[in-house]
């Protein structure tokens, strides 16, 4: 079964950068999931679908893959082109224009 490797994106609900810098494995499904036929909800017999680690490297992340023997692929995001301006900062002593209405 493989891992996969990666750092999670903010939520739309988030401004700060907060739970973005670690590492994160994640692993496939090896059984498909499946309607229970009384109650109507998704089940599965993998547990590992539950189990999700977080490392504060991808060296971390590659080298508990390596060592336990699970084959894994490394997603990289890339990191945004352009900083978030928050209302604040139109009120900034730092700011590059002179502030006018």
């Amino acid at each position: 079964m493989p891992a996969r490797i990666y750092q999670p994106s903010k939520t739309a609900m988030q401004s700060g950068l907060a739970n973005t810098k670690a590492w994160v494995i994640d692993f496939e499904p090896e059984v498909p999931r499946r309607v229970e036929p009384l109650m109507g909800w998704t089940s599965s017999g993998d547990m590992r679908q539950q189990l999700r680690l977080c490392f504060g490297s991808r060296e971390e992340a590659t080298a508990y893959c390596e060592r336990h023997g699970i084959a894994y692929q490394v997603f990289e995001t890339t990191p945004p082109k352009r900083r978030a301006i928050s209302y604040a900062d139109n009120f900034s002593f730092k700011r590059r224009d002179a502030w006018t209405h």
